[in-house]
C-alpha cells in the first residue's frame, strides 16, 4: 500500500469534509436528527479508511450516530460518485463531546469564579 503525502491527506480530508457537509442534510432527513455539523475527517496514511467526527444539535448523539452508520456504505458510494480518486476512504463516524466537555469545563471554572467572588467579598 502505498503512502500519500500530508498535504495530499489534509485535501482530500478537506474535501471528503465539504461533500458530506453537502450530501448528509440530503441524504439523512428528518427532525429526529437535529442539526450535524461535521468537525473533523481523520484519514490513515494508506487513505482506506476516513473518521469522520460530528456533533449534533437539536437530537440525541446515540440516535444520530446510528443514521450515519447505516447509511456509510450509501454516503461512501455517493462520495465515489464526487471525488475523481481510484479508492474512496471507508467512512467511519464518531460523536465529538469536545464541544460539550469545553462547554462543561467552562460551567464550572464561572462556578469556581463566582465562589472565589463570594469568599472574597466576605
Amino acid at each position: 500500500m502505498q503512502k500519500s503525502s500530508p498535504h495530499r491527506n489534509q485535501r482530500l480530508a478537506d474535501q471528503i469534509q465539504r461533500d458530506l457537509a453537502e450530501l448528509i442534510p440530503r441524504e439523512l432527513r428528518g427532525p429526529s436528527l437535529g442539526l450535524i455539523t461535521l468537525q473533523s475527517i481523520e484519514l490513515t496514511p494508506d487513505l482506506a479508511h476516513a473518521k469522520v467526527f460530528f456533533t449534533v444539535l437539536g437530537a440525541e448523539p446515540e440516535h444520530v450516530l446510528k443514521a450515519l452508520q447505516e447509511k456509510a456504505g450509501y454516503l461512501h458510494s455517493l462520495l465515489f460518485k464526487r471525488l475523481h480518486i481510484h479508492t474512496v476512504p471507508t467512512l467511519h463516524f464518531h460523536y465529538d463531546s469536545s464541544v460539550e466537555h469545553g462547554i462543561e469545563m467552562s460551567r464550572l471554572i464561572d462556578q469556581a469564579v463566582d465562589s472565589d467572588r463570594k469568599d472574597k467579598a466576605q
